[in-house]
């Protein structure tokens, strides 16, 4: 079994949001499941890669892609990482440049990046017959692959993280970017646009997302984005698997950022609260509640709820520690609230990822009151670091939160249905008296520590995906 992945990011090389962490652990986990398997991956070569990276790649193809009138160099380099080939896509003109999304041209620049993909393998000495493309920045490459490679007979898997960034590039720049035949522009475009998320899901042979309960949000007009229809014809080849986590990566007991490493002690899970406390000059009580929240700042993430109540909460007896940069508008909010209320609130307008592994291990609690969630990274995290999630219901924080039950003594954290802030108030409370009631904040904390959601299972899945899909290649 032959596959190549094909994303825009991945640590440990270069990473903005989740897709990295998917895209640096699911190859491994696969292979690691798959001994006989050819695993390997294909990336933008963007200088925001680290040098100590660059120096160990090769260069392994040299070849020129043409992109309307620019016939673009085009280099690829190889580098073998924990038994991965990684593959480099190397271009001056699209990825020489700080940052790597944001530009005004980030549609011809990852149509490029998709032609260079499809065109690369004729250079290689890989024959993939499985492609994974992930997200819109990939979401040409089944296309591509289709009808430039037609002969290759290559499967193709489209793996949808957000939809509700799509890739959209104005249609007369179709003659431009694509050395297609207009026969082809149907595929590629959608409700006037030339669409690269619809491309990938109407080429695609099989559609994934993040999460069981994603997959079925994104059929319905409310989270579908406008792809909803599309969709839902196709509905019969989604699936939802739910994302995991690296076990080693973030585990408190070898985490380098954890003052005081632990496995299940709440002991030491409180000791590194008081060095968290003092660490931003917050009052030193072990036993005052402590609530996170490590996200980008922004809409999705539920944050206009957070900003209806916050005055409402901080009058209960408990620590609020936010970290992360975003909108300008809540990042004011919330430091306008740690001004008003040092010894309660915490406002670290940054990114810093010791921090935020030190604030996963001293708190008591992580909000995720997101708006939309395609799966969610953050509570899978403080799982590991035994710190109890409170999310509100869709995507992938409902299919991986249970809220505890009083009666029954189940569940691993809190929730609620509704996108409605004297909700969100409600379950906040609702935390707080599970919390000083020592026999159902013991059990809580029992059912947190047995919650794990390793690349295991999702590797497994996702083997068994590419083997269906393998054994119609030779059917």
């Amino acid at each position: 079994m032959n596959v190549l992945f094909v994303a825009s990011e991945c640590i440990p090389f270069v990473k903005t949001g989740g897709l990295a962490d998917v895209i640096g652990s699911l190859p491994q986990e696969v292979k690691s499941q798959q001994q006989d398997a050819d695993i390997r991956v294909m990336l933008p070569y963007y200088d925001e890669i680290a040098s100590e990276w660059q120096e160990k790649m090769e260069e392994v193809a040299c070849f020129h892609v043409p992109v309307g009138w620019r016939n673009q160099h085009t280099v690829i380099f190889q580098l073998v990482h924990r038994e991965i080939v990684y593959y480099f896509v190397a271009n001056d003109y699209y990825f020489s440049r700080k940052g790597i999304y944001g530009y005004y041209d980030d549609g011809e620049r990852f149509v490029y990046f998709a032609h260079a993909v499809v065109d690369a393998l004729a250079h290689l000495d890989f024959a993939p017959e499985i492609i994974h493309a992930h997200d819109w920045q990939a979401g040409l490459v089944p296309a591509l692959s289709k009808i430039i490679l037609p002969e290759k007979n290559i499967r193709t898997v489209f793996t949808i993280h957000n939809i509700k960034y799509q890739g959209l590039i104005p249609p007369d720049m179709f003659d431009d970017f694509f050395q297609l035949s207009r026969e082809h522009f149907g595929g590629l475009e959608w409700r006037g646009m030339i669409n690269c998320m619809k491309s990938g899901i109407f080429h695609a042979d099989k559609i994934t997302t993040v999460s069981p309960s994603y997959a079925k949000e994104i059929i319905d007009p409310h989270f579908g984005e406008g792809l909803d229809p599309i969709l839902r014809e196709r509905e019969n080849d989604v699936t939802g698997i739910i994302n995991g986590v690296d076990l080693s990566e973030f585990n408190p007991q070898t985490d380098p950022f954890v003052p005081v490493p632990f496995t299940y002690s709440k002991l030491k899970k409180k000791e590194n609260k008081l060095l968290l406390q003092e660490r931003l000059r917050l009052p030193e009580a072990p036993d005052i509640p402590m609530y996170i929240l490590v996200s980008r700042l922004v809409e999705q993430k539920g944050l206009p709820l957070l900003q209806h109540i916050i005055g409402e909460f901080v009058q209960e007896n408990i620590q609020l520690v936010i970290l992360g940069t975003g909108d300008p508008e809540f990042e004011w909010c919330f430091q306008e609230w740690a001004r008003r209320f040092p010894e309660k609130v915490s406002a670290q307008m940054t990114f810093d990822e010791a921090l935020a592994r030190h604030m996963y291990a001293g708190a008591d609690f992580l909000l995720m009151p997101s708006q939309f969630e395609p799966c969610g990274l953050s509570q899978l995290i403080a799982f590991q670091y035994k710190t109890v999630p409170i999310v509100r219901e869709t995507g992938g924080l409902k299919d991986t939160v249970q809220p505890y039950n009083e009666m029954t003594c189940e569940g691993n954290g809190f929730s609620f249905t509704h996108y409605n802030a004297h909700d969100f108030l409600h379950v906040l409370r609702y935390s707080l008296q599970i919390y000083h009631d020592d026999v159902h904040w013991a059990q809580l904390y029992k059912n947190v520590t047995k919650t794990q959601f390793s690349w295991k299972d999702s590797a497994a899945v996702y083997t068994a995906l590419y083997q269906s899909l393998e054994n119609k290649v030779y059917s």
